[in-house]
């Protein structure tokens, strides 16, 4: 960085680099689950793990959305001098400064299943599907305005790798084709000459 630029990352990637890491620990902790009677018993542990799946993910893929709202209808032009994060490098640095809280959840979801079966897997998984949902949702406004959403990384660091937190003051945004990921943050398919 170079002249005052700022390292940004895409706002859609590093909501949807937690999404993986969750739904697919939440998937295996909720089969395991099912493996084991419960208290409960594997029905109502069923039951209350699906209940627990779409409630999850409304809240995660419907929370904050205004906060995200403001920050995109305010969001800077980003300057000449700024660096633009790889995708590969943003999903990294999120799920390595996020692993042990990952591992605590899946390990606490597989330890719920011996109470309630397969319920903090779903409930896992359903996190993870929510930030799926609301990446794709980022994904929408990009395409609204025919913008890319970028967010400083040292805001990333210092909020814990929260794009629409207390820290963050406000998007830089570029055009649609900077960057190596899609709206929505996922990989940007190449065209393969004919």
């Amino acid at each position: 960085m170079t002249r005052g630029g700022q390292g940004l990352a895409r706002v859609a990637v590093v909501v949807r680099a937690g999404a993986a890491p969750l739904w697919w620990p939440g998937v295996v902790a909720a089969g395991t689950g099912v493996l084991v009677p419960g208290l409960t018993g594997r029905r109502i542990g069923v039951l209350a793990g699906a209940a627990l799946f779409l409630v999850a993910a409304a809240v995660v893929a419907y929370g904050r959305r205004g906060r995200y709202r403001a920050l995109a209808r305010s969001a800077a032009r980003a300057g000449r001098h700024d660096v633009l994060q790889d995708r590969a490098v943003t999903v990294r640095n999120w799920r390595r400064g996020h692993r042990w809280w990952l591992l605590l959840a899946f390990v606490a979801a597989l330890g719920t299943s011996f109470a309630v079966p397969a319920a903090g897997g779903l409930l896992l998984a359903g996190c993870g599907a929510g930030l799926w949902l609301k990446a794709a949702w980022i994904g929408r406004l990009e395409r609204a305005d025919e913008v890319l959403l970028w967010v400083r990384v040292d805001w990333l660091r210092a909020g814990a790798g929260r794009p629409a937190g207390k820290v963050v003051k406000g998007y830089r945004t570029t055009g649609v084709a900077a960057g190596d990921a899609a709206p929505g943050g996922s990989r940007r398919r190449v065209a393969v000459p004919a």
